[in-house]
């Protein structure tokens, strides 16, 4: 397969939310109490919300700038790549990459919508939630029809609440939710029980695939006092392995047999021992630990119920048949430091060397369709959705 000819769709990528974001999603008696975008003395951008600042973090938006200006601190609206955060820009800076599709999680309201969790009125925080998924699916996502997968926050501080916007979403055509890959380090009850059942029934019910991204606990793994920064950005991977792990042995995956877990950001090449591990622990220790899979492995058990994604990763690829080729999906992570931007085919194509055509098409683009419940040729046709084709819409 050409590069040119690839059809990309990234499972995980971020937005930048704008400014005026609420402005269209709130009854006028709620706007007072809405987050606004504040300019500070130093001219730095922070969300403002019931009297706590948030800013917006450098690394999560240095998409366009090369890697000797990656920093941590608080940025400017001016200082980003308005694709970051203007939807029509975004779509620009989707096709100079060539990239087809997008999911992206949210920024300032943190991963579980946990900003809203902390509200002083439980009550308001909801109303501020919905406003939130209701700007990303209809504003962000809706005014460009098949270039985005829906993704939801969720109201974490109930379950009940959280089955509710389950439903209310997946009305709107959005059938992704985020949670917390470890609910317990949030101060939430852990998933060994049965306090999230409500959530993960609703989520079944409607085919909502919820997706544990990396970061998503508020927690990484500790540095020592004095230890590089780089030994947490590579380990951060290890996250994903952990809440798959929790998962799989927790009884969630046997009381709810068709919900389903995508394991975002958590890259590919560990799984190949990871599902050998389970196996072995399984065989070696379930008599006396009590697991029963019926007449399954545990392997099985995680190839059906779980999707996992890449960015970069040429040892999972070599191994993609142990993992299993119909569960592994490609993101960007767009516009985050670790994104390939604007060379993501380029980048990709190098580590397919060798991949038959139909398993390119599973891993670019099928999978994700599929999993996602996302149709982008319901919108355009297939030979407008390449690499080549979207590139040439933006010309430069």
């Amino acid at each position: 397969m050409r590069t040119e000819d690839l059809i990309l769709v990234s499972v995980d990528d971020h937005t930048v939310e704008p400014p005026d974001m609420f402005a269209n999603h709130l009854p006028a008696k709620w706007k007072d109490l809405a987050p606004r975008s504040v300019k500070k003395p130093d001219g730095t951008d922070v969300w403002v919300y019931e009297g706590n600042e948030i800013p917006n973090i450098g690394l999560n938006a240095v998409a366009g700038r090369p890697p000797e200006e990656y920093n941590i601190e608080p940025t400017r609206y001016e200082e980003l790549r308005e694709g970051t955060y203007k939807i029509d820009e975004r779509v620009k800076d989707m096709n100079r990459n060539g990239v087809l599709g997008s999911m992206c999680f949210p920024s300032f309201v943190q991963f579980c919508g946990q900003l809203f969790s902390k509200s002083k009125d439980l009550d308001v925080g909801l109303v501020m939630l919905k406003a939130y998924n209701d700007w990303h699916v209809d504003e962000w996502c809706g005014s460009h029809p098949g270039r985005f997968i829906p993704l939801s926050i969720p109201p974490i501080w109930d379950p009940e609440e959280m089955a509710k916007e389950v439903h209310r979403m997946a009305a709107k055509g959005c059938h992704a939710v985020t949670f917390s890959e470890d609910p317990a380090k949030l101060g939430w009850p852990h998933i060994f029980g049965d306090h999230w059942d409500p959530f993960f029934a609703a989520c079944e019910e409607e085919g909502t695939i919820i997706c544990l991204h990396i970061g998503s606990s508020s927690t990484i793994l500790g540095l020592a006092p004095g230890a590089p920064i780089d030994i947490m950005i590579t380990l951060t991977p290890l996250n994903a392995m952990h809440a798959a792990t929790d998962l799989l042995w927790s009884p969630v995956l046997r009381r709810f047999p068709n919900l389903r877990f995508a394991l975002s950001e958590g890259g590919i090449g560990w799984l190949p021992y990871w599902l050998e591990r389970i196996d072995y622990s399984y065989q070696q220790h379930r008599y006396w630990t009590h697991q029963d899979f019926g007449d399954e492995l545990p392997s099985q058990v995680a190839k059906d119920r779980f999707t996992f994604c890449f960015i970069s990763d040429a040892a999972g690829l070599e191994t993609r048949h142990l993992i299993g080729i119909d569960k592994l999906t490609w993101e960007c992570d767009y516009p985050h430091s670790d994104s390939t931007w604007p060379h993501s085919p380029e980048t990709l194509m190098k580590q397919l060397a060798g991949v038959p055509d139909d398993e390119i098409d599973k891993v670019t683009h099928q999978n994700a369709m599929r999993l996602f419940s996302y149709d982008p040729f319901a919108h355009r046709p297939r030979e407008a959705c390449t690499v080549g084709a979207l590139r040439a819409e933006v010309g430069d």
